[in-house]
């Protein structure tokens, strides 16, 4: 059968980047270093479109205050580490009802076996076995609706993202060959800079969003004197020499740290502090955080002061969000057959 994939042939438009994240817990230094802190620049090269995916955050149970100010929290703080908006689109999921419409007639174009494969489902259900509901097992293809509705080239996603970005690719080719060209098949992209930031109290462990008040996580909005605690408190060893190695996790996550906060490398930081004691060494890499999330922190409590416009900001962007989402929902309406009015 002929593939009739959607190639981008318009000379005019750059390639379009599509990126959401899920407004459940609190963004990290970890998330920070990994990934958010390109997305700003990806706007040289790319025409942007950046979400925050409050439908997604539903699959697992959240109070409605939590998902509001959550939701609110992490608008504001994506604007405060640069996704200017004037540049990027950037919205609210929510606010644009198309996703959730497109996200109902794909389910109708993907096979049971292949949404059961996801292994997501599977490593969710067996942290939450009361709650395996429809949501959680239909994710993948809301996050396909999400990419498919912008015609979105590029996709920067984690690893354990990519199945999710394969199955949105099946997906739009199953759409476009049973009709003609409609949806752009789109690429994931992990990202080739990003470090892999690791707890502070367990440095074999992710940095997670949902460490609470423990002292692991290193969190974007965290007071100075908050991230220093955390920071002087890290896991180390016995051994006194800085040096990053597989039998020292937790020296070797925090040279990765003070790496990615400095734009240098393991082995700069390792002559820099070759004849530093620990607790010099980790008192310097607090340092470097605090001073790297200062400006981060500042431009976020200016933007959450004047609650007005942020609203104002989110508004313009579901708009914008939402011509172009109409476009492609419109086309996909009249393919399968539906009476338009």
């Amino acid at each position: 059968m002929e593939n009739k994939n959607v190639q981008n042939t318009d000379t005019e438009r750059r390639k379009r980047v599509f990126s959401a994240i899920k407004p459940t817990g609190n963004p990290t230094l970890g998330n920070y270093l990994g990934a958010m802190q390109y997305w700003p620049q990806m706007a040289d090269e790319y025409d942007c479109l950046y979400a925050v995916a409050d439908l997604h955050a539903i699959t697992v149970a959240i109070e409605p205050k939590e998902l509001r100010e959550n939701s609110k929290r992490l608008f504001a703080l994506l604007i405060a580490m640069g996704i200017d908006p004037e540049k990027n689109i950037l919205f609210m999921q929510s606010h644009v009802g198309a996703h959730s419409e497109l996200c109902w007639l794909l389910n109708n174009y993907t096979m049971f076996g292949e949404a059961s494969r996801m292994t997501q489902f599977k490593d969710k259900s067996k942290k939450a076995p009361d709650n395996i509901n429809v949501g959680l097992f239909d994710y993948p293809v809301l996050m396909a609706a999400d990419i498919l509705l912008y015609q979105a080239d590029v996709v920067p996603v984690g690893d354990d993202q990519l199945q999710h970005v394969e199955l949105c690719r099946t997906i739009a080719n199953r759409f476009n060959n049973r009709y003609s060209p409609t949806f752009t098949v789109p690429v994931g992209k992990t990202p080739k800079y990003g470090a892999r930031i690791f707890s502070l109290s367990d440095p074999t462990a992710k940095m997670g969003k949902s460490d609470g008040a423990g002292d692991g996580s290193v969190f974007l909005l965290d007071p100075p004197e908050v991230i220093m605690r955390k920071f002087k408190r890290a896991v180390t060893d016995c051994d006194t020499k800085v040096k990053a190695s597989k039998d020292k996790a937790g020296i070797t996550n925090l040279l990765t740290i003070y790496a990615a906060l400095n734009n240098t490398t393991v082995e700069s930081a390792e002559r820099e502090f070759e004849n530093a004691d620990y607790a010099t060494f980790k008192a310097r890499v607090g340092e470097a955080a605090v001073e790297r999330l200062r400006p981060i922190r500042e431009r976020y409590e200016a933007l959450r002061r004047d609650e007005g416009a942020l609203c104002e900001i989110m508004n313009a962007g579901a708009e914008k969000a939402a011509r172009i989402a109409k476009r492609t929902l419109d086309k996909v309406y009249k393919k399968i057959g539906f009476v338009r009015i």
